[in-house]
């Protein structure tokens, strides 16, 4: 007989909270699925000054965040989708997600989006395989 998954919701005290009715990351066995993150400051809840680099590297902190809340981190990152506000950014949220993801980068898709909450340029989310530690 199979062991049944478990579905983990994951909350993340070191990134903002929940802008919805949705969780910061379910894990479900070996694998962790995150809500995007914007460049939310996690004190205040605002978003942090300086464009889309100042918020592209904000929001990969707070992912890595979630991340480790889930027992994950940013080597375990399969796949990511970055929401742009306009792909005009392109280069400047890639210079910094490169500085995150230096070695064995994880699949990726980038796509525009008409808007995003709180007005913000960039939100990345993304799905990792971390296995559970027995």
């Amino acid at each position: 007989m199979e062991k049944a998954v478990e579905k983990i919701v994951v909350t993340a005290e070191k990134a903002p909270v929940a802008i919805g009715p949705y969780s910061a990351a379910i894990r479900v066995g070996d694998f962790v699925y995150t809500s995007g993150q914007l460049g939310l400051d996690p004190a205040s809840g605002n978003l942090v000054e300086g464009g889309v680099e100042a918020e592209t590297r904000q929001a990969l902190e707070n992912l890595k965040a979630v991340l480790e809340a889930a027992g994950a981190g940013l080597k375990d990152v399969v796949k990511t989708t970055v929401f742009l506000r306009d792909m005009g950014d392109f280069a400047k949220m890639n210079a910094i997600y490169a500085g995150f993801f230096i070695e064995k980068p994880p699949a990726r898709s980038a796509v525009q989006v008409a808007a995003l909450p709180k007005g913000g340029a960039v939100e990345i989310e993304a799905v990792a395989f971390a296995p559970v530690k027995d």
